[in-house]
């Protein structure tokens, strides 16, 4: 995934990408170990996605907490 796509997604959305990539690196690791794994790039390209998309739910959740946050009004 792109960071403009995931930009685009709610926290929900992301949330819920976020167990779908977790339970893909998974699958990616067992077939990896079995030595079935295809394309051992995909592993590097999942585990770099998830660490996108925790930082972009990072991302918006602090900034939902600071609009809502009465110190800074």
């Amino acid at each position: 995934m792109k960071t403009p796509e995931i930009k685009a997604l709610s926290i929900q959305e992301l949330k819920e990408k976020n167990l779908a990539m977790d339970e893909e690196l998974f699958n990616l690791r067992f077939q990896a170990q079995m030595g079935q794994l295809s394309n051992p790039v995909r592993l590097r390209v999942v585990r770099r996605d998830i660490a996108r998309i925790k930082t972009m739910i990072t991302q918006k959740t602090a900034a939902q907490a600071a609009s809502t946050d009465p110190k800074n009004k």
